[in-house]
């Protein structure tokens, strides 16, 4: 899958460099099989690639005390972020909480440049 490769944690590089590679291909991608009735997978991958954005995110905090710290500055409280940010929890896990849901909300990863799959996809039907 195009999209696991884009999203690789590996690669080093800031989460809106990723966000702007994948929006391209996603563009690319809805613009040719937009026709489709695809409504459901759309909002799958939309679920999907935030939560796989998240977990990226989490990971390029790498140490407990960074992680505390920006959850409070996401607004989580002390400890809440202590108890989340020490956790042993894997990666992917975590990206599924209610706690990094809430404090890297989807308007926040739209303000980061995250390319909504599923409002896109919308629009372009109305088009047609």
């Amino acid at each position: 899958m195009k999209l696991k490769e884009l999203t690789k944690r590996n690669q080093g590089k800031n989460v809106r460099e990723v966000m702007e590679k994948t929006k391209v291909y996603i563009r690319g991608w809805l613009g040719y099989f937009h026709i489709a009735d695809m409504k459901r997978i759309a909002l799958e991958w939309d679920k999907w690639l935030r939560r796989r954005f998240r977990m990226y995110i989490w990971k390029q905090w790498k140490k407990p005390k960074t992680r505390v710290q920006n959850l409070q500055k996401l607004g989580i409280p002390k400890e809440q972020a202590y108890q989340w940010g020490n956790t042993r929890l894997g990666y992917w896990r975590i990206a599924g909480s209610a706690v990094l849901s809430r404090s890297i909300t989807n308007e926040k990863l739209v303000r980061a440049g995250y390319y909504d799959i599923q409002a896109r996809y919308e629009l372009l039907g109305k088009r047609t």
